[in-house]
């Protein structure tokens, strides 16, 4: 039985012509090393260039590929590089803004190729900007081009998201372990420590020894330096709990000073980070004014705005797919399988592809089961009638979520829940 290749990969072979020059270059943070084949793989360079990452460095690459166009006698050429942290990112502009033809390579790619043309693991800049550019004439590669202003700015806004929300993570961990040691009865009285009248009580009263000896009326004005409504029903019966576990706590209090000296710290940073998360969330929200495709996926109930904007700054936009596994295979969520023989291993995700983008679009499958009838609808139905388990459902709904999006921005349609129901009966 003969290997079929996708059409998709036959239709990238076929762009390559006996007239084209292959670049592939492998990126470093400073200095890059480019390796040069015909269409057939063969070697066109008499040694590696290697050039900087500047404007004198990128202006030599490309007098070096002019050379070899000129020597060999070739019309076009194509640039691969890989997609490396962030150090291909310039390079990869400069070149689409001269108009030459850059793509990408995955780097998963290019480790499973190096043995190919030596049969030896030895790994250098040259030999794997080689296998690059040998990757690229089998058609292995993907087309990389610029978003456009909108989605680059989306980009860039939901990147430093996501950083913020690392650190504030970070911070909720070291606090609520903070509380774990000092104060362990606190999370029975305030469920979630984030909430107002909690930050009030960690700002004035953080350790059981701060409560012990006060009324429920001292614990209320303490609040009242931090809230407007301190008082109330409920508040007199949180700050009676709140006595109750202080005078019965088993916390620890050595180095109480400094340790409420750190969660002073720890608060403030936090709150700064909130601060600076509302601020981009802010700002997300007017970007998106700005991209048509945003306005047709509000249309779905439960996709909030931090949702469509990870999803397009992941994807970018969504008129490049032509069906939803193309989306599904960007987020590494298509499905992969090992079988030999008899032998039928599990089926699991991919996972090759933007891991924030696979997140954010799992996390927005599960909003919309909470809250979206039809994708509850379609969620029970599974479980209940089809008897999948959660995770499998899950993921069949995320899959019909891709191809909803891609439906939607073809069609110029706004969400119909009648369309989806009835496709899923007629499925069922």
């Amino acid at each position: 039985m003969k290997f079929k290749q996708s059409d998709a990969q036959n239709q990238r072979i076929e762009r390559i012509t006996t007239s084209h020059l292959v670049v592939g270059i492998d990126m470093a943070k400073e200095t890059h090393v480019a390796q040069a084949t015909n269409f057939r793989g063969i070697v066109l360079s008499n040694r590696h260039l290697a050039f900087k990452n500047t404007a004198e460095g990128f202006e030599k690459l490309k007098r070096w590929i002019e050379s070899l166009q000129q020597k060999h006698r070739l019309k076009s050429f194509i640039v691969g590089m890989e997609p490396t942290g962030h150090y291909w990112y310039n390079l990869a502009n400069w070149l689409v803004d001269l108009g030459i033809h850059v793509v990408l390579v995955n780097p998963a790619t290019t480790k499973r190729n190096k043995e190919n043309r030596d049969n030896c693991q030895s790994k250098s800049d040259p030999k794997d900007a080689l296998v690059i550019a040998d990757v690229v004439s089998r058609g292995y590669y993907y087309e990389y081009s610029r978003q456009s202003a909108s989605f680059q700015r989306l980009r860039v806004m939901m990147s430093d998201r996501e950083f913020w929300v690392t650190n504030s993570v970070r911070l909720q961990n070291r606090i609520v372990r903070w509380l774990d040691i000092r104060f362990p009865e606190y999370a029975s009285v305030f469920k979630k420590w984030t909430g107002i009248r909690s930050l009030a009580t960690l700002k004035e009263f953080p350790s059981p020894l701060d409560l012990r000896g006060l009324s429920t009326a001292e614990i209320i004005t303490g609040w009242r330096k931090h809230m407007q409504r301190a008082g109330g029903c409920s508040g007199i019966q949180k700050a009676a709990e709140l006595l109750s576990k202080a005078n019965r706590s088993v916390g620890d209090v050595t180095s109480l000073r400094e340790a409420k000296q750190d969660l002073v710290r720890l608060i403030e940073e936090y709150e700064r980070i909130e601060s600076h998360l509302e601020q981009i969330e802010k700002e997300v929200a007017m970007l998106l004014e700005d991209i048509p495709i945003a306005g047709q996926m509000r249309s779905v109930k439960g996709l909030g705005t931090i949702y469509i904007a990870a999803i397009l700054s992941g994807a970018g936009d969504l008129a490049q797919y032509v069906h939803g596994r193309q989306l599904l295979r960007k987020a590494g969520l298509n499905l992969a399988e090992s079988m030999s023989g008899k032998r039928k291993g599990e089926v699991i995700l991919s996972k090759r592809g933007s891991a924030v983008l696979r997140k954010y679009m799992y996390l927005a499958t599960l909003t919309l089961i909470g809250v979206n009838p039809i994708f509850r609808q379609l969620h029970e139905n599974n479980l209940k009638v089809k008897h999948m388990s959660k995770q499998k459902s899950i993921l069949k709904l995320l899959g019909k979520l891709a191809r909803i999006l891609i439906g939607m921005v073809h069609s110029g349609e706004s969400f119909t829940p009648e369309k989806t129901v009835h496709t899923s009966v007629q499925a069922a």
